[in-house]
């Protein structure tokens, strides 16, 4: 709650208990001390808003809210019944009422500088930059400080960044942020770095090179103190966009010599380089070559200042420093590029990096600073390297198993290192299935001997053999997916386990492991291990994807609503989180950090994962709650959803997926690429486009029934444009057109890295016929609009095609069923086998056959009163035919049908519980395994066995459900 202590109120003792009450959580006590208090004191306001908070947070919003307004309308002035409404309003998510409050406050008190501030901040929260910048000068003209002068200025930095036009902000807004801060300088009262770095800010924006480096370079820089090398760093930026190459050398020369292992300097050193070689740039005969000093322009110079930074270090007794040797492997890398016959003054690759193993081999970034220049190296030297690196390992005696394992863990890391770099130059994917099982066996007793040096350690610390321990998995799912033979994964698994019995933290154990068992069908392991991932912040959004993904397409319906509310808390938290990160940083002058919050801000609501976990929640909700007796109705009106209005932001879609999570040591041609992003990012959009036009489809099939069907014919928009016939029309265009994109899409049979994306559902819905069933569902509901409109006693040949349509959706519906049967889980000699896309079929059914009932349902709202009206017209006429019209025979006939697919998914999937239910894995012979190493791959099977059964049992509960309310369609 908000801090008391420093206002002198007589009331502060009596709302104390209510302030306590609310701060442990113990609302329904604040509501009821609230009460007290007011019978005394009923002009008590604080009281009534510490009431609506907690009435707020039992659940009744729409009182709280009552209450809280009475408060309002009577423009309090006091602290305690400002900051209450401040609080309960921030809970309500209704910022915009904060500034109202302020702005009555401030009326009433116009010399307040705490209500002022608080008006300001109010005015940040929702962002109206505006009224900020007049908050900023009116709150200085009443206390002259420089930093609400400073607020106005960047408050008009802001109008910059986020107008539409970039003219006005070039020509108007930040040029007149420019000459406030001008006229501060002037007058000298410049006080604080913050003011000179949003001075800098202003002139970058604007493009004003040449007078940011004057303020840089002058008396003003001095005070950027903060970040070391931070003026360095700046004119460094400056003098690359002023291509001012000359300068740009000779300060990264000058820096570098003072610290050699700073790498932020070497690229542009190396960049300057290329530019004066490229412009024939030559030093002037007199004087200095520039206004920072001697110029290096040309490669001899470069190579002998690298060289010399690397003597340098040779001889000192102190740590050595990376920085010079990477230098030059970058230098060469560059040259090369380049075509440049220098190259061959810095030597002979190989040499350079079996020298930089030797120096810092034993430190875990080798790998990943040799790896990145591995392309040096020509193929035929590969194994010479190689065997040049082992030979640099120390190795004691052989053990039993006949390999040479290191005395300590340098020389382990070292032998680790040659492994990794190994398997990145290809050689193990070069090795037949046999050689690779021996790789296996020899990065087992490695890690396992290397246990020893970690006996000590934390449980939170990882084992120094950790990563020999997940290559051996990573060589495993190479066999797995080159020979099919499922029983390497089960090793994978079991050896990636036995991993995460001694390293409890390690995130890329886990990682892999949900990888694992979501390409085998199974869902329940993974919500455990996602969580002992304790992803932070913005990891939800970045890594978020691993679990959503698979949670709903393995049956596990529980697990995916949990999953989908753990990601969207995260997204709606946002814009209330960055709002508090924008407000701290105008208070302590943070002012260039404020534009990379609203940058965050953006990208998460524009976020691809954001819209897809939103759709799917949506979409899921529908499918477990939304009663076919009930209809939609209620369903669609609770979650405020539209057919008409489309919420995601197509054009602006941000993919935050963070594809390179996992540790990979692959070559560079097993690796993602840019091209694998763009086809995933794409293969996301259309499904997801898919997905939201289903979710907006049945949305307008709910619409249908709020209308009867006279008014119905009148409904249209201001401009006469359709009804809501035409709207389910235009979706279902939309939907076959996006479709047909689709199918193109999925020809192409894109194949990522196993490390990479994971394949959308796309393929597999297209290949069960889920997609183009849930098109013909929705189809048919344009029919009965069209026949509703004209009556059963004018429509036989309308009547016959729906009818047809009837019959056509069932076969559709079974023949999804058929690809589902099979067994998904089996024994065969003696090996345990999955079969995930039957499961994954199964779904599809199921949400298809979810659609398929509401149509019907729908059909059936329509079908009622116009068999009635067609008997009452009969009755006057004393029609003797009774016989009922053919699309109420044919509906009879559909639901009869439906009824007879539900209780076929119900039966086959009690076959398939009794079937799974039966396998004895313990019965598994796993002799030829140790036996550690055999309980820990049968941990895993069980795990899959219990998750296949659960998903079972939630998609059997659904249908038996599905099958109860079926039984209310008649007409």
């Amino acid at each position: 709650m908000a801090a008391r202590g420093h206002v002198q109120d007589p009331n502060d003792r009596r709302l104390r208990p209510i302030y306590d009450y609310l701060d442990n959580g113990n609302n329904k006590m604040a509501i009821q001390q609230a009460d007290k208090l007011l019978k005394k004191h009923k002009d008590l306001h604080c009281a009534k808003v510490l009431k609506a908070i907690g009435l707020q947070r039992t659940g009744k919003q729409d009182e709280a809210f009552t209450l809280a307004q009475e408060v309002a309308t009577l423009e309090p002035t006091d602290d305690n019944s400002l900051q209450a409404l401040t609080i309960l309003y921030r809970e309500m998510h209704r910022p915009e009422l904060v500034t109202k409050l302020y702005e009555a406050a401030v009326k009433k008190v116009p010399l307040s500088e705490e209500y002022h501030s608080h008006l300001f901040m109010a005015y940040a929260r929702v962002g109206e930059y505006k009224k900020m910048q007049q908050a900023g000068m009116a709150l200085y003209k009443i206390v002259p400080k420089n930093p609400y002068y400073f607020w106005s200025v960047m408050s008009l930095v802001m109008q910059a960044i986020s107008a539409q036009d970039e003219k006005l902000a070039q020509t108007m807004f930040l040029p007149l942020a420019e000459r406030m801060v001008e006229k501060m300088v002037k007058e000298e009262k410049i006080e604080a770095e913050a003011e000179v770095q949003l001075y800098y800010m202003i002139l970058e924006r604007l493009g004003k090179c040449v007078e940011a480096l004057e303020v840089i370079r002058g008396p003003l820089g001095e005070k950027l103190t903060s970040e070391l090398q931070s003026r360095e760093s700046k004119c460094m930026m400056l003098y690359q966009r002023l291509q001012r190459w000359p300068e740009c050398n000779a300060l990264a020369h000058k820096l570098l010599l003072k610290n050699p292992d700073d790498w932020q300097f070497y690229p542009s050193y190396f960049d300057s380089l290329f530019h004066l070689i490229d412009q024939s740039w030559s030093p002037p005969e007199d004087g200095e070559h520039c206004s920072e000093g001697s110029v290096h322009h040309t490669v001899a110079e470069v190579v002998r200042f690298v060289e010399d930074r690397i003597k340098g270090e040779d001889g000192k007794d102190s740590r050595s420093l990376r920085g010079p040797y990477l230098a030059r492997l970058e230098l060469m890398h560059r040259l090369r590029e380049r075509g440049c016959p220098e190259e061959s003054l810095l030597g002979d690759p190989l040499e350079l990096m079996v020298q930089f193993f030797g120096k810092f081999g034993d430190k875990p970034c080798c790998i990943t600073d040799l790896k990145i220049y591995l392309h040096l190296l020509p193929p035929d030297q590969h194994v010479q390297f190689i065997n040049r690196l082992s030979e640099a390992v120390p190795l004691g005696e052989q053990g039993d198993e006949g390999f040479a394992f290191p005395d300590d863990t340098k020389a382990l890391q070292r032998h680790l290192c040659v492994c990794q770099l190994s398997r990145a130059l290809g050689l193990h994917h070069s090795l037949d299935a046999d050689g690779k099982l021996q790789l296996i066996s020899e990065l087992k007793a490695h890690y396992r001997h290397g246990l020893k040096f970690g006996k000590t350690a934390l449980k939170t610390e990882l084992q120094f053999s950790d990563m020999y321990c997940l290559m051996a998995a990573h060589v495993y799912v190479d066999l797995w997916k080159e020979t099919g033979d499922e029983n390497m994964v089960w090793q994978g698994l079991g050896v990636l386990q036995e991993g995460l019995s001694h390293s409890a933290s390690n995130a890329q154990f886990k990682l892999l492991l949900l990888l694992l068992y979501c390409h085998l069908g199974a869902f329940e392991p993974v919500v455990d291990l996602y969580s002992s991932l304790d992803a932070k912040h913005v990891q939800h959004d970045t890594i978020g994807f691993l679990l959503t993904r698979y949670a709903e397409s393995l049956g596990q319906f529980a697990a995916a609503s949990q999953s989908c509310n753990f990601s969207l808390r995260f997204f709606h938290s946002n814009q209330k989180d960055t709002s508090e990160y924008i407000i701290q940083a105008y208070k302590y002058g943070a002012f260039e950090k404020i534009p990379e919050f609203i940058a965050l801000r953006n990208r998460l609501n524009q976020s691809l994962h954001f819209a897809q976990v939103r759709t799917e929640r949506m979409l899921l909700d529908l499918f477990l709650e939304a009663d076919i007796v009930l209809s939609l109705d209620e369903s669609v009106k609770a979650m405020s959803l539209s057919a008409e209005e489309d919420d995601i932001l197509w054009d602006n879609m941000r993919d935050n997926r963070d594809l390179t999570v996992f540790t990979c040591w692959d070559p560079k041609d097993r690796q993602l690429t840019e091209e694998h992003r763009r086809q995933s990012l794409e293969e996301e959009t259309v499904w997801l486009r898919i997905r939201s036009l289903t979710l907006r489809l049945l949305a307008s099939l709910a619409s249908q029934g709020h209308t009867t069907p006279q008014q119905n014919s009148q409904i249209s928009n201001e401009n006469g444009v359709g009804d809501k016939t035409s709207i389910l029309g235009s979706l279902l265009a939309q939907l076959n057109q996006t479709l047909q994109t689709a199918a193109e899409s999925a020809e192409k049979r894109i194949q990522y890295p196993f490390l990479g994306p994971p394949s959308t559902r796309l393929a597999s819905a297209l290949s069960s016929g889920s997609c183009q069933c849930q098109a013909a569902a929705f189809q048919l509901s344009v029919h009965l609009q069209e026949l509703e409109s004209v009556g059963l006693d004018e429509s036989s040949e309308l009547q016959n095609q729906i009818c047809n349509s009837f019959k056509s959706l069932v076969v559709q519906l079974q023949e999804i069923l058929n690809k589902c049967k099979g067994d998904l889980l089996e024994m065969k000699e003696g090996k345990l086998k999955t079969e995930p896309s039957l499961l994954e079929n199964l779904i599809f059914f199921v949400e298809t056959m979810c659609i398929a009932l509401w149509m019907a349902s729908n059909c059936a709202k329509i079908l009622r009163p116009l068999k009635t009206s067609l008997q009452k017209k009969k009755k006057k006429k004393k029609d003797a035919n009774t016989a009922l019209p053919v699309v109420v025979c044919g509906f009879q006939e559909l639901t009869g049908s439906l009824q007879d697919l539900l209780t076929q998914s119900v039966e086959f999937i009690k076959e398939q519980e009794t079937s799974i239910t039966a396998l004895k894995l313990a019965s598994l012979s796993l002799e030829e395994f140790p036996q550690d190493e055999a309980s820990f791959m049968k941990a895993a099977m069980d795990k899959v066995q219990s998750s296949y059964l659960r998903s079972l049992q939630e998609v059997g509960d659904l249908l038996k459900k599905r099958a109860e309310t079926i039984k209310s369609l008649k007409i």
